[in-house]
């Protein structure tokens, strides 16, 4: 069974949950999704058994010796990577799309295409299970193929160990990289928080997982900050048949957990907190 913790917007508490229904008392495989911002290999200091080079795409590099100045190349190129900066041709290694125009209309072949590879994912052990995750290094890009490798080596894991539940920490927002995470999976809990744009994200959210046909769920997290406004998420999620299966006050709790290094459930195992995540991750479980 694969569990997938998004969230429409950064900060609402996503990874805290995932990291507590890892902490759960079963053996899981933990993947962190969330390559762009990966964290809960900080939290649980997994064991690195395996390291693995993605290759997330090229960019351009100029051989000056080469180079003839004529700026052939600045013409072709529609991402505006390439200028002339004292007197010569350079490209701008963030702005490149790595499309290979410009080295193919160089007349000298003065420019080369070079691979990004400084991100990286990684598998190993930690103290509820296994865990893998990946880190797409700063200006490289690609983060949903990235998510589908770490979701495919993940389940490669549990078949290996015979664990049956996958928990996948994903990344906010609705691009690829979430895309990526949410497809085919069993359950989809959307994080959110009682704020406006707390609610437009979980709106946006909850249509790509009905695009998706997806089993999904509702938590809001520190629902008593606006009592009014998580009424109303309620009241959205209860018209379109979402089941709301949590409302976790705010506890300071949460916070010294994560300075130290633990989980909510971890940390103060019979907090409020703690019973609802809880009561949650069986509901989810039980599929009730």
């Amino acid at each position: 069974m694969e569990i997938a913790v998004i969230s429409g917007k950064g900060g609402t508490g996503k990874s805290s949950i995932s990291a507590a229904f890892a902490t759960l008392s079963e053996k899981v495989v933990l993947a962190d999704c969330d390559v762009d911002a990966a964290n809960l290999h900080i939290l649980f200091n997994p064991s690195h058994d395996e390291e693995l080079v993605y290759a997330s795409g090229h960019k351009a590099t100029i051989n000056y010796n080469l180079c003839l100045n004529c700026g052939l190349c600045s013409n072709y190129c529609r991402f505006d990577a390439i200028s002339f900066q004292n007197n010569k041709v350079a490209i701008s290694e963030t702005s490149c799309d790595g499309c290979f125009l410009c080295s193919r209309v160089c007349p000298s072949k003065a420019i080369s295409m070079i691979r990004n590879d400084k991100s990286r994912m990684y598998s190993g052990s930690f103290r509820n299970g296994k865990m893998v995750y990946g880190r797409l290094a700063p200006g490289e890009e690609n983060s949903g193929k990235l998510v589908s490798i770490v979701r495919e080596k993940a389940k490669q894991i549990a078949a290996q160990s015979s664990i049956n539940t996958i928990i996948l920490d994903g990344p906010p927002g609705i691009g690829c990289a979430v895309i990526s995470t949410i497809t085919g999976v069993d359950h989809v809990l959307i994080v959110t928080e009682p704020t406006i744009s707390g609610m437009h994200d979980l709106q946006r959210t909850v249509e790509i997982t009905a695009k998706f046909n997806l089993k999904t769920w509702v938590l809001i997290n520190k629902y008593d900050l606006n009592f009014e406004m998580t009424k109303q998420i309620e009241v959205y999620c209860n018209d379109l048949g979402i089941k709301t299966i949590g409302k976790l006050l705010f506890n300071p709790q949460v916070v010294e957990a994560m300075i130290n290094c633990k989980s909510i459930v971890e940390w103060a195992p019979t907090s409020d907190v703690a019973e609802e995540i809880r009561a949650a991750y069986g509901m989810i479980v039980c599929n009730k």
